[in-house]
């Protein structure tokens, strides 16, 4: 089994699901960062558990070279959307995408079928696009 793997397993194992993992630099420090989901929130104490059961595994088999700082925590609500996963999960939200046309979509995500999304765009209605197309895309909040 992959490393992934088994930090999934283990965050799995506390009723919780692995959003993503990155490995990111900022200001000169390697950080290896793991976002943690759950349909009830996460809590600062819910991040500091994870960490707490993953050290010992990424004692044994360290994520990257070197020195790195661990960070677990949500990905917020405001997070990018990568994999028809995340856009699963995020139907019946507000997202923003660009296309590769440089079309901007943006509005409530409606569904995900397939690897077909659907979104209700404020400007034209309602618009399905292949995923293939998306460049990137993220959830909204509107304060």
């Amino acid at each position: 089994m992959s490393l992934e793997s088994d930090i999934k397993n283990v965050v799995e194992s506390m009723d919780l699901s692995v959003y993503d993992i990155m490995t990111v630099s900022e200001s000169g420090d390697t950080i290896y960062r793991i976002l943690i989901n759950s349909k009830e929130g996460i809590s600062l104490d819910k991040c500091a558990e994870v960490t707490r059961m993953l050290n010992p595994l990424l004692d044994v088999t360290p994520p990257v070279s070197g020195d790195y700082r661990l960070e677990v925590s949500s990905p917020g609500i405001e997070r990018k959307l990568k994999s028809l996963k995340h856009f699963n999960a995020s139907v019946g939200e507000k997202v923003k995408i660009v296309l590769i046309s440089n079309e901007v979509l943006k509005g409530e995500l409606l569904k995900v079928e397939g690897s077909k999304i659907t979104v209700q765009d404020e400007q034209v209605g309602e618009q399905t696009v292949p995923f293939d197309e998306v460049i990137k895309a993220s959830t909204y909040f509107e304060w």
